[in-house]
């Protein structure tokens, strides 16, 4: 008959687990790829009309962003100067970073640029957002905190193929890490970045200056910990950046979360989700009708209507509550995905459900993605036959990442 651990030993093992191991390390993984991939491809889809949109030709103009930020504090290097070729600088870094980060390329350092990019782009037309583009600013923030190039990324492969050899001086690393300094220097004393080192930053009473210094300097303790680093200081380091990547993650699930819980419980305010009608009015809508035949035929049974628009109100409701249900949890994310899926296809939103897809993959269990993997690397293998053999020391870190904080 089993005994339950005392409480001291539970709290030790829990302890012990967010600390030696960076957990999640698929779903960080996906998250990564799925949102860089999508904020790049929609910088490339919208690439003709980057200067309406965020540029000097738009209806917000560059005084009035100016204004704008001088007030809430928001970052955004498009605001340093008015300039068309800076404004087409600003515009190809987010594209370059976000698909290095998808690529998982020196993945801390891309984590933090592409952040920039995001931020810069999103905070000079705050108008022009909708929900996706909010998960996208959140979650490039939140990124910076995982450790979301173990698996899945150029990072992962380079560190296999060196497994068992001594380090050695990395010199792309050196040059990156040297022209992220200048450049940030040379941000603060050239242009008015107002970028203060207290008060309005990332974190209150922490500035945008300190937390991109402060970043910096993380770097290049981390570079130097992994080649020279060993013992106690390494371990130290090691854990730390566990728990880091575990509280990121467990911060991405609970936003996650509360995107649904607020939005299924303001939908039950309303009248129109409250007598199951409230579907019916977007799909008449001709801006939110790319397959207009097809809208009209939905909107057409009431039935259909009524059934989806309270299916929707629960679905989000119960969502937070069904991870106490490891099976519940799952059938459920499958429902929510369809319903993006759905929303892609009817409303013509394609971004904003794919970056709530993303995001609910958070959730997908360990199991199902290692699967997706394996099919990916069998498709990869097919058509680039000549492969490098996975080392047994990455072998075992994958296996330890098949750990998460949800099933």
């Amino acid at each position: 008959m089993s005994t339950s651990l005392p409480l001291g030993d539970r709290l030790s093992r829990g302890f012990d687990r967010v600390t030696g191991t960076a957990l999640g390390a698929h779903q960080a993984a996906v998250i990564r790829i799925g949102l860089s991939f999508t904020w790049m491809v929609f910088l490339l889809r919208e690439w003709p009309n980057r200067h309406e949109m965020y540029g000097p030709d738009g209806p917000w103009s560059w005084e009035m962003a100016r204004r704008l930020t001088a007030d809430n504090h928001a970052f955004t290097a498009l605001l340093w100067s008015d300039g068309g070729l800076w404004f087409e600088a600003v515009y190809a870094f987010a594209i370059v970073t976000a698909a290095l980060l998808a690529l998982g390329w020196r993945t801390r350092t891309m984590t933090v640029l592409s952040m920039i990019g995001v931020l810069s782009l999103q905070n000079r037309s705050v108008f022009l957002g909708d929900g996706g583009d909010n998960v996208i600013h959140l979650m490039a923030l939140y990124l910076i905190l995982t450790r979301c190039g173990r698996v899945w990324s150029l990072d992962a492969r380079r560190a296999a193929k060196r497994a068992g050899q001594p380090a050695g001086l990395d010199l792309t690393g050196i040059v990156l890490w040297a022209g992220c300094g200048l450049a940030l220097a040379a941000a603060m004393i050239l242009g008015d970045t107002r970028m203060s080192w207290t008060g309005h930053g990332p974190l209150p009473g922490v500035g945008w200056a300190s937390a991109l210094w402060a970043l910096w300097l993380v770097q290049g303790l981390w570079w130097v910990a992994e080649r020279h680093g060993s013992g106690e200081p390494r371990a130290v380091l090691d854990a730390l950046a566990n728990l880091l990547h575990n509280a990121g993650l467990l911060v991405i699930m609970a936003e996650v979360c509360l995107i649904y819980a607020t939005a299924g419980w303001y939908k039950i305010q309303g009248s129109r989700w409250q007598d199951g009608t409230a579907l019916y009015y977007p799909l008449h809508l001709d801006y939110f009708s790319p397959w207009p035949e097809l809208s009209h035929a939905l909107a057409g049974s009431g039935l259909l209507v009524l059934l989806l628009s309270y299916g929707t109100v629960a679905v989000q409701v119960a969502f937070p509550f069904t991870l106490l249900n490891r099976r519940v949890k799952n059938v459920l994310l499958a429902v929510m995905m369809m319903e993006h899926l759905g929303i892609a296809l009817l409303l013509g939103l394609p971004f904003f459900s794919l970056a709530m897809i993303v995001a609910d993959a958070v959730f997908l269990p360990t199991s199902f993605l290692r699967r997706l993997g394996s099919l990916a690397g069998r498709a990869r293998d097919r058509l680039l036959p000549a492969r490098t053999q996975q080392s047994p020391v990455q072998a075992e870190d994958d296996e330890a990442a098949t750990r998460t904080l949800v099933g």
